[in-house]
């Protein structure tokens, strides 16, 4: 009793901090996919990245100074950042003309790509039951797709694409986590996007022409940064394997955001994926926690 106590309230608190972050980033979203009929891609992946980035520098810097930019793995570290850049570049675009809940369904194989680069990467030896769960996930996404029907959307495969760069981007940002402090790898993981993003947005630049518009691109790194820290904070209050798949309270968010901007609902393709990615993902934290 006295053990179990009070750990329960802060595993509570973990799954409501996840749940949190997975209302986080469908809002911002919404407002990718609200902003890119008007404004260039490259100028919203600028707000969205730059932002964070400038949030950060403010909260870490009164603190460690520039050594909080210091890194033992300068390679590994610009290699995570430009997988950040590209992911976050491939999955703005594509929302501009997916509906959220679908790219957020695709989104959800970024784990399972995670547990493939696992074995090349990191030499953890594949087990059957991940294996299973990540073929159970590459088909719900197949039915998400549909390739080959009249509903296909081939920026679809620009998410399975931002995916895999993040996927890496977390295999990178394992790899690193012995050498850096998690608060150099945050800055470090903005670096390369603010660098090329503001030597391109020059050339592309459409002026607000609104104040809801300007709030929007302000709000873009607000809760990009206020969702990676719920992560953080989530994944220190509990087991990955117990907190991990509340992110799937994403696909709620998303699909209100879509109706919302949209007025649509998403179609029983969706649905149907949606679920079996869910289920795989449900199955391969559940199995992994217990093997571990």
């Amino acid at each position: 009793m006295t053990e179990t106590g009070p750990r329960e309230p802060r595993i509570l608190l973990g799954i409501a901090f996840m749940m949190l972050a997975a209302s986080f980033f469908p809002v911002m979203n919404g407002l990718v996919q609200w902003l890119s009929p008007r404004y260039p891609s490259e100028q919203i992946v600028w707000a969205r990245i730059a932002g964070q980035f400038v949030l950060m520098l403010a909260l870490m810097l009164p603190g460690a100074g520039l050594m909080v930019f210091a890194t033992r793995r300068p390679l590994l570290q610009l290699g995570r950042s430009f997988c950040q850049l590209a992911s976050t570049t491939l999955y703005f675009i594509a929302v501009a003309t997916v509906p959220l809940a679908k790219a957020a369904a695709i989104g959800f194989l970024a784990p399972f790509i995670v547990a493939l680069l696992a074995w090349p990467l990191l030499g953890e030896k594949p087990q059957l039951r991940r294996m299973l769960a990540v073929a159970a996930a590459f088909a719900g996404v197949l039915v998400v797709i549909r390739p080959g029907d009249e509903s296909f959307q081939a920026a679809s495969l620009l998410i399975l694409l931002s995916s895999s760069f993040y996927a890496l981007y977390q295999v990178l940002t394992r790899k690193v986590s012995p050498y850096d402090s998690a608060q150099t790898s945050t800055l470090w993981s903005s670096v390369v996007g603010c660098v090329v993003l503001t030597l391109v947005v020059p050339f592309v630049w459409v002026t607000p022409t609104s104040l809801a518009d300007t709030l929007a691109f302000l709000a873009l790194g607000g809760l990009a940064t206020a969702g990676h820290y719920c992560v953080a904070r989530a994944m220190s209050y509990g087991p990955a394997a117990v907190i991990s798949p509340f992110q799937y309270w994403q696909i709620v968010g998303s699909v209100l955001m879509g109706v919302a901007i949209t007025g649509l609902w998403p179609d029983g393709g969706t649905w149907i994926g949606a679920a079996v990615i869910i289920g795989a993902g449900v199955f391969m934290a559940v199995t992994e926690g217990r093997r571990r």
